[in-house]
């Protein structure tokens, strides 16, 4: 029987082993890095079914490269040190175009109580990443609304998903040709 989930929390990492990238990332469906010192991501091209990464508590940045993982819905980055919202929420945007599930909870990037961010400011916040990240259901622990959804496009606009508007002109022409 394949290896679906592996945790490697709380082993002091630095990058995930490179056995553990050989020997099991095309199987892995859940990943759990927590805890670790982990600030490189790159590796993870590697675990293309994976839909469950959860990195909370690492050396994580704005500037950490995410590689494409399609098939990721969960994805939790609680306590880093995210700390350029926009730069973040555009890579996540690129990298994981079916993403359902975003956890950014105290991270300098994610206003909140944590870390004496205002209302006003934690709102923001969600309209920015809801309007980015049209795939999203929930963001940190509350489920995304319609009334959300509908502010943060008037506020931020709509985001364009990267190659949607190619899918719909090619689905056009299919229908025109039939």
């Amino acid at each position: 029987m394949a290896v679906k989930r592996i945790s490697l929390a709380f082993r002091g990492l630095t990058e995930v082993p490179q056995e553990i990238v050989d020997e099991c990332s095309s199987g892995i469906e859940e990943l759990d890095l927590s805890n670790n010192r982990i600030g490189d991501l790159r590796c993870l091209v590697h675990f293309q079914k994976m839909h469950s990464l959860i990195l909370d508590r690492n050396e994580l940045t704005s500037h950490t490269k995410l590689p494409f993982l399609p098939n990721l819905h969960t994805l939790w980055m609680n306590h880093n040190k995210i700390s350029n919202l926009s730069v973040f929420v555009e890579k996540v945007a690129g990298s994981c175009p079916n993403l359902a599930f975003l956890s950014l909870m105290d991270n300098p990037a994610a206003p909140s109580y944590f870390n004496e961010g205002t209302l006003e400011q934690y709102t923001d916040f969600r309209y920015y990443v809801i309007s980015r990240l049209p795939s999203l259901k929930v963001l940190d622990d509350t489920e995304i609304t319609a009334e959300e959804r509908q502010k943060s496009s008037s506020v931020y606009g709509r985001h364009r998903v990267p190659g949607g508007d190619g899918k719909r002109k090619k689905k056009k022409q299919q229908e025109r040709a039939e």
